[in-house]
């Protein structure tokens, strides 16, 4: 027969297992725990625990073995459960995730929830779970594009540097041109936002017109010099630069930032520069917009202003 280990409790552990072994609105369960063990205590042998308890003796032998290995805090809280054995095996949750990444069906560019379930004989609701846990998302895709710039890290390190080190009496103007910027009027009023329905806007309109919006961002304060000309040829860009030149404190240095736009590079605005000593043009390296900071300005002039507003005019 094997014998238990002895119980003994503490003064603090004495008068909590009696306070829970008797109070009237502690959960039953947890006095049936308390009292298991206020008995084991007091030397009672498991089968008469069992019997008076009207409980099992294994039952008993748990709950004495889970104070003896936590004290108090065991009878306090359920021993952890493993829970349902899940219907979907993880070699089967496998297969799907590599079916997902390195396969598609034979009848599309990409795999859905519905067509993968019936692949791998199991339901869409599990298709769609195991896809969220390993957070993939076949039905979506964004563009890329790898700059080919022969000497990318030379005008990367250039421009960075001019972000994170500005030189002394400068300014640093992130420059581009918005080109292409439609007015257009909707041939109805834009319906407002209501509860459970977006904001909603006609597809036909009426364009009074296109500009090209040049702008100059001052990587320190944020401010921009900006106008609007018909078009974005190498003589609107040097009509621009002379707006910043007329605009800006006459001892500073210029540190321009653009892209490799042909009309940047144009013979005509090389001689320009070349007589304004003050003015130092930077080139982003080629497909590398994202390093000009007044890309990210015209985004939401984009977002904020233009993409749900409707213009009679330019």
């Amino acid at each position: 027969m094997n014998i238990s280990e002895r119980i003994i409790l503490t003064t603090e552990e004495e008068t909590a297992i009696d306070r829970w072994s008797h109070g009237k609105s502690i959960p039953l369960r947890l006095v049936k725990r308390a009292q298991i063990i206020q008995l084991s205590a007091q030397g009672v042998f498991n089968h008469d625990i069992a019997q008076r308890l009207n409980i099992s003796r294994p039952t008993v032998q748990l709950w004495r073995e889970r104070f003896l290995a936590l004290r108090l805090s065991g009878l306090e809280k359920d021993a952890p459960r493993p829970g349902r054995i899940p219907r979907i095996t993880q070699k089967k949750v496998t297969a799907i995730v590599n079916a997902t990444l390195h396969t598609t069906p034979s009848d599309a560019t990409h795999w859905s929830t519905r067509s993968m379930a019936k692949a791998q004989g199991v339901s869409a609701a599990s298709v769609r779970r195991i896809w969220k846990q390993y957070n993939l998302k076949p039905h979506l895709v964004k563009n890329f594009k790898l700059s080919r710039d022969k000497h990318f890290l030379e005008k990367l390190y250039d421009v960075v540097g001019l972000y994170l080190n500005p030189p002394d009496k400068s300014i640093v103007f992130c420059v581009d041109e918005k080109s292409q910027m439609q007015a257009l009027e909707r041939s109805q009023l834009i319906l407002p936002l209501r509860p459970g329905i977006p904001s909603r806007q006609t597809h036909d309109y009426v364009r009074h017109g296109t500009t090209t919006l040049f702008a100059a961002l001052n990587m320190l304060d944020g401010n921009v010099i900006g106008d609007c000309m018909p078009k974005f040829r190498h003589q609107e860009f040097i009509r621009f630069l002379q707006i910043i030149n007329v605009k800006t404190p006459p001892e500073l240095d210029l540190h321009l930032i653009v892209d490799n736009y042909a009309t940047h590079k144009h013979k005509s605005v090389i001689k320009w520069l070349e007589r304004h000593p003050l003015f130092h043009l930077h080139l982003t390296p080629t497909s590398s917009s994202w390093l000009n900071l007044v890309e990210r300005w015209f985004s939401e002039i984009t977002c904020k202003r233009i993409r749900r507003g409707s213009f009679e005019n330019i």
